[in-house]
């Protein structure tokens, strides 16, 4: 019976190895809470499920660099959740050095509405500047059409606007792209250059997935991401 058991998890062993373990599965930290949050020096991680009718959603850590989601939101209207990376900065625009982002993202391009985008907070929450890297599906920024620029390392179509509680200005590039590096002090800077506000606090930096609709379960990976200032 011994030399049986012994055996058995022998063969079980080998088969685990064989079928290597999926991203959740081996994911330093897991979480379907709502609220579900993960730290690790002054980055933290968010499942960050807050809008209306959203369905089920687990996020996954391995590293402030490569985390993801799976996200089963039914195919209906209003962003259900944003799933994000934030570091809190707390300087003013112009006392900030370098500060960039780079990131590399695998996303899903059909049967979904979501943008990957940058969520970036100044003067705590009185203004958002948003950055969409890419968009899918029925989604679309707040606000009115302003002006095409090439700032911070992209070319983008900026739009102003509120949505109720605070100003929001959104930069949504041109092209859906899957990697790259922001300046956002640059972007940051040309803002106030415009008059929109003065010289501001950068408060945070986020970066994450902002889904209307996944159906059916999908899968959204940062492949490695990091923020520096």
């Amino acid at each position: 019976m011994r030399k049986i058991r012994l055996a058995l998890s022998v063969f079980l062993a080998s088969a685990l190895l064989l079928a290597g373990p999926s991203p959740v599965s081996a994911a330093v930290w897991s979480t379907s809470d709502q609220w579900g949050t993960w730290t690790s020096g002054n980055y933290t991680l968010y499942n960050n499920i807050w809008g209306s009718g959203a369905g089920p959603q687990t996020l996954w850590v391995n590293s402030t660099s490569n985390w993801g989601v799976w996200a089963n939101h039914p195919n209906t209207g209003g962003v259900k959740s944003y799933p994000n990376a934030s570091v809190t900065v707390n300087k003013k625009v112009a006392s900030l050095g370098t500060t960039t982002s780079s990131f590399n993202v695998t996303v899903p391009a059909s049967g979904v509405a979501f943008t990957t985008a940058y969520d970036i907070w100044a003067d705590g929450h009185t203004y958002e500047i948003m950055l969409w890297m890419n968009k899918y599906g029925a989604v679309g920024p707040l606000g009115t059409f302003q002006t095409n620029v090439t700032v911070g390392g992209h070319t983008w179509a900026v739009y102003s606007g509120s949505n109720g509680s605070n100003a929001v200005f959104s930069f949504v590039r041109t092209s859906n792209t899957n990697a790259g590096t922001v300046d956002i002090r640059a972007v940051l800077q040309w803002i106030k250059n415009r008059g929109w506000y003065g010289d501001v606090t950068l408060s945070q930096i986020q970066f994450g997935y902002e889904i209307t609709s996944s159906s059916g379960g999908k899968d959204f990976v940062t492949n490695s991401y990091s923020a520096t200032y």
